[in-house]
């Protein structure tokens, strides 16, 4: 279930990067980001890598062209992201729209899709080559906002992968604008959604107040020392079918069963890796952020169709590290499902007036794990006139402002057909094979022979 390791080496020859800008004339303007934009939580580059197979039907296309065109005229419609970000006073982020453009890089690598095996998921091998970071282009201010690199593979097909700054938009609003680069490079003149700024939606009141609790932005010192520095971590994927999320469901009362998914994998998660991170003292606070896609939640007014910000909350789950280990898996569940509750208008509204007040604060990071579902993101059915990708979505686990905590929920489906979760985990060494043996055990442990919980005495010496 667990992923091995990969050892596969290859060369990417990348021409210089080069700058595309809008293919036509577009407005010279400043546009504010919303209030939940443009948090201290979100100011970094996420990246997400697509990998397409040949497709003999494009015989003749070169997909670098083809896309580089593509993503020049959809440019005119999302010319935000031509432009570059500023900052104002009360660390107010605004886009300078300059029509600079977005960085680009065409590339080609010695390597065939088949040579990346079957199991097609994160961590990828020479993901810096296949995801070239180009020197002074990541920071947040005053740089392209959007980075994408072509490579092509010597099978014919191709891989893209992109790094977005996270402040311009969440995982709905970048699939939304790569499916308008699909459909233009498919011969479309004008996307089928047109975007839609709409930031106004999340802007707070004046003045602002805080109307909802928000635990996940609480000010907590690390005076355990769990923050790790990413270079001590170990990249894994696990991949979650329905015969597992099924073998978990085992160890709920009858009540929880019908959870969903979500929860259910949540839960276990985050249990399971707080185990295996052996926390000092048992009484440590430890938290699940659950990212919730608030735009149904938007009703009065609703948000636009076309809208591409971010339209997310941070909804925390939390308990001492003794409780969730030492309780039946229930107990998390119960802590999951309360905490997906709490997103509402409300909330969402009470989140944007909490930022101005406290100066666009980090979530917090102690003693944190990080899930974001975007199995219905649909970053897989992007199609840029060779099918649908082979793989689609986020590049690695463990990325964010402070690097280690997340985990991604990505569909996935195997060389048997069949289809499941895949999620990438991060952790250091000596941890992750302990979470390797928590997941197992659960996974392998007959439900009749065993308490509701997967390894008590293993449970009691951690802690």
């Amino acid at each position: 279930m667990a992923s091995p390791p990969t050892s596969l080496v290859f060369k990417v020859q990348r021409r210089q990067p080069e700058l595309v800008s809008p293919a036509k004339p577009t407005p010279r303007e400043l546009k504010h980001l919303s209030d939940v934009d443009d948090q201290e939580g979100l100011r970094f580059q996420i990246p997400v890598i697509q990998f397409y197979r040949y497709d003999s039907s494009m015989k003749g296309k070169d997909c670098v062209k083809v896309i580089r065109e593509a993503i020049s005229q959809t440019l005119v419609f999302y010319y935000p992201f031509a432009g570059r970000l500023r900052e104002g006073p009360g660390r107010k982020l605004m886009v300078d729209c300059t029509g600079e453009g977005i960085l680009f890089i065409e590339a080609d690598a010695d390597v065939t899709l088949r040579q990346f095996g079957d199991a097609l998921q994160p961590p990828f091998p020479c993901l810096e080559e296949l995801l070239y970071n180009v020197p002074g282009s990541d920071g947040v201010l005053n740089c392209p906002l959007l980075l994408i690199q072509v490579t092509r593979l010597k099978c014919g097909g191709f891989i893209f992968a992109l790094r977005l700054n996270h402040t311009m938009s969440d995982a709905a609003g970048l699939v939304q604008f790569m499916t308008a680069v699909g459909q233009v490079a498919r011969g479309a003149r004008v996307p089928s959604i047109l975007p839609v700024w709409g930031r106004e939606a999340f802007k707070a009141h004046d003045p602002p107040r805080v109307t909802c609790t928000h635990h996940e932005y609480d000010d907590v010192p690390d005076i355990h020392g769990t923050l790790i520095p990413l270079d001590d971590m170990a990249h894994r994927s696990f991949f979650f079918r329905p015969t597992e999320i099924s073998a978990i469901r085992r160890f709920l009362p009858d009540h929880l069963r019908k959870c969903s998914t979500f929860e259910i994998l949540t839960a276990a998660l985050w249990r399971c890796r707080t185990i295996a991170l052996q926390p000092k003292d048992p009484e440590q606070e430890v938290r699940v952020l659950c990212i919730v896609n608030a735009r149904s939640k938007i009703v009065n007014p609703p948000l636009p169709t076309g809208f591409y910000g971010n339209a997310f909350a941070f909804p925390v789950a939390l308990t001492s590290a003794a409780k969730l280990c030492q309780n039946p898996l229930g107990f998390a569940l119960e802590l999951v499902k309360s905490a997906k509750a709490d997103v509402t208008q409300e909330y969402m509204r009470s989140l944007a007036d909490l930022m101005v007040i406290r100066g666009r604060p980090h979530f917090t990071v102690v003693g944190t794990y990080l899930v974001s579902d975007v199995t219905r993101a649909g970053f897989g059915d992007v199609d840029f006139g060779w099918g649908k990708a082979a793989y689609g979505g986020p590049a690695k686990g463990g990325v964010g402002a402070i690097p280690g905590v997340a985990s991604f929920y990505i569909p996935f489906r195997d060389n048997n057909g069949e289809d499941g979760i895949v999620v990438p985990v991060c952790l250091p060494a000596p941890a992750m094979d302990r979470f390797v043996k928590e997941i197992d055990g659960m996974l392998k442990a007959n439900a009749i022979d065993l308490p509701p919980q997967t390894s008590t005495s293993f449970i009691k010496c951690a802690l």
